[in-house]
């Protein structure tokens, strides 16, 4: 936690960004001087937008004079010393005409605070986040302020003012046609459980022929993307062009209908799990959305007929999915899974670490490295950047990797939040928390529950990761293989790309379908 000397403006106090804005014509609001106080930024209301419910105020930054117009907005989330400048702090209820105010205690990220920014131009812009069903800076209902070309001085007493007068529009769902489906369906489980409408969303590819059988059934292909990869990535898949799209429509290639999931939540990608802060989004998947598809587009609705696949996030959430569902799905392919053991977490042991952001030897623990080993952000700079885009400070509600695996690993506070597995501010461990997580470390899970499970995954667990992954997943998935080895095999595969890193994929999307294919077949 954080504390904030905010001062409020009107009716408000803050959850505010830094923003810098000067006065240019047609550009952005006025810029004036204050010399009685320290430099500071102003963010107000449009008076013609109605009042907005607390959130969190985010101001960023970009250096140039570049007369092209920029949104800084688009660059909020990149982590380590080359992000581009972010301020933040919390915002109550804002009237219409209302101000925050944000001066140099706010929270700031690569920066240690507003001071520390260098004088020059930069495009600035302050984004108003308050949808707390979906936790993203671009979730419809938020609202954010034009780009402004400014002029910034923060050892002058100055304040910059910027006005919220644009929002994020409602939900649509994309136009359909051709192979594309898209589906939005309230989520009884998760409504109930949150206490207000939650729907789940999801992108729908058709197979080849499918119209023109109108009486033939299909297996279901369930795909879950990278973080927060949203269910529209369906477009993406099927552009005229993309490899994808090609073995897809291969006359070859078996028939099947594939399902994307969304990776967006309340506390940032949901990683389609039950858990004690997003609910019970497992159940909702194989209970609601999957009977609802199979249902709606002719799917064949066994277990045999189903299976699993993603990168990233999608791959562990697909062996997570295969592992707590094992009777709901008939085989998992995997690629660059997050960590599938705890005792490495990227390169944190949650068990026995005492520090998030410190080694053992007190050096400062690295979070993602390049090709040549070179350390490119660590966990205190990824974590400072959560830090600013989560309510008070905390990177337990930024929406971002570290905040969405809290969130769903972790347990639920008093006050209804996620409690952090480690302090925002020093990285100190909580040992007490640390069990909670215990239930979502796979291989922990398997060797816990392996008399009962090794039967029900017999040919259904596939791997590939490089082993010089961006993130140190390997290391995880190293051990979980050791631990596959000491067992009775279930003919589990992993596969290692020597000097590859994130996101290697060691198998063609058409061996993937055939594979699938043959599994389906076989059971």
């Amino acid at each position: 936690m954080f504390s904030h000397k905010l001062e409020a403006v009107g009716s408000c106090s803050y959850y505010g960004i830094c923003a810098f804005l000067i006065v240019f014509v047609g550009i952005g609001p006025a810029f004036g001087l204050q010399s009685e106080q320290e430099f500071r930024f102003e963010i107000t209301l449009d008076p013609a937008l109605p009042t907005q419910p607390p959130g969190r105020l985010l101001v960023v930054a970009v250096p140039g004079d570049s007369v092209q117009r920029i949104e800084p907005r688009r660059f909020v989330g990149e982590p380590g010393s080359g992000a581009v400048p972010t301020f933040g702090a919390d915002a109550a209820e804002l009237v219409p005409g209302g101000s925050v105010i944000v001066d140099v205690t706010s929270e700031s990220h690569p920066l240690g605070s507003l001071t520390d920014l260098e004088a020059g131009k930069y495009w600035v812009q302050a984004v108003l986040i308050t949808n707390t069903e979906l936790r993203s800076t671009d979730a419809p209902g938020n609202i954010y302020s034009e780009p402004a070309l400014v002029s910034i001085d923060p050892l002058e007493r100055a304040s910059v003012h910027l006005t919220l007068n644009h929002r994020i529009p409602s939900e649509e769902l994309p136009v359909e046609g051709g192979y594309l489906r898209f589906i939005k369906i309230r989520s009884e489980l998760l409504s109930r459980f949150h206490g207000r409408p939650i729907y789940l969303r999801a992108g729908v590819i058709l197979p080849l022929g499918y119209d023109r059988q109108p009486g033939r059934r299909y297996p279901l292909r369930v795909r879950i993307g990278g973080f927060g990869e949203r269910y529209t990535a369906v477009q993406g898949m099927m552009r005229p062009g993309s490899s994808f799209r090609a073995a897809w429509l291969e006359p070859s290639s078996p028939r099947m209908i594939l399902l994307h999931l969304d990776g967006a939540g309340p506390y940032g990608d949901p990683y389609q799990v039950n858990s004690a802060n997003n609910g019970p989004y497992g159940d909702a998947v194989t209970e609601e959305l999957i009977p609802y598809v199979e249902r709606v587009f002719r799917g064949i609705g066994r277990s045999s007929a189903r299976v699993l696949d993603g990168s990233s996030t999608g791959g562990w959430v697909s062996l997570a999915l295969q592992i707590f569902y094992p009777d709901t799905f008939n085989g998992a392919w995997a690629s660059c899974p997050d960590s599938v053991d705890f005792r490495a977490f990227q390169l944190l042991d949650i068990y026995h670490d005492d520090n998030s952001y410190l080694d053992e030897e007190r050096r400062e623990r690295p979070s993602a490295r390049s090709p040549d080993g070179a350390v490119r952000f660590t966990m205190r700079q990824e974590l400072q950047m959560e830090n600013v885009l989560g309510s008070e400070g905390s990177w337990t509600t930024s929406g971002r990797q570290w905040g969405a695996w809290n969130a769903s690993y972790g347990p639920r506070g008093a006050d209804g939040g996620p409690i952090p597995l480690w302090d925002p501010k020093t990285g100190r461990i909580d040992r007490s928390v640390t069990g909670h997580w215990e239930q979502y470390d796979l291989r922990l899970t398997l060797e816990r529950k392996w008399d009962e499970l090794a039967p029900k995954l017999l040919g259904k667990l596939n791997i590939w990761v490089g082993d010089n992954d961006d993130y140190y997943l390997d290391h995880a998935v190293r051990r979980l293989e050791i631990f596959l080895k000491q067992k009775p095999s279930i003919g589990s595969r992993i596969v290692y790309g020597p000097g590859r890193g994130h996101c290697w994929t060691g198998i063609s999307d058409v061996s993937m379908m055939q594979e699938m294919n043959r599994q389906m077949l076989g059971r």
